[in-house]
């Protein structure tokens, strides 16, 4: 039978494959720490804008960039954090090597 229950079990399982991870279990632990980082990244980046006097209210290439430079590398960090507390902290730690070995090669290409 074809219901919402198999489409959900088929998509963990699939994340299961992709991310070579052990249960479907340890497929919601990691979907909870994306969860967790997105919500806390929502929190924080209000009061850092606020400190360093920034409005938010319109948009601009200085506020993306500042956003880029400061926030998406305290993603990765509170990403690890979540990561250690949700007991999935070498599956980020490995991802976040990834993430730094193509962000290199990212560099090293556009010098050549």
């Amino acid at each position: 039978m074809s219901g919402p229950d198999t489409n959900k079990s088929n998509f963990l399982e699939k994340l299961q494959t992709k991310w070579k991870l052990k249960s479907l279990w340890q497929v919601v632990l990691v979907l909870v720490v994306f969860a967790c980082t997105g919500f806390t990244i929502l929190f924080i980046k209000q009061p850092i804008f606020d400190f360093l006097g920034l409005d938010t209210s319109k948009g601009s290439f200085f506020k993306t960039l500042l956003y880029l430079l400061l926030v998406l590398p305290l993603y990765q960090v509170i990403l690890l954090v979540y990561g250690f507390i949700f007991g999935q902290f070498a599956f980020f730690w490995e991802k976040e090597k990834q993430f730094f070995r193509r962000m290199a090669g990212f560099f090293s290409r556009n010098k050549k």
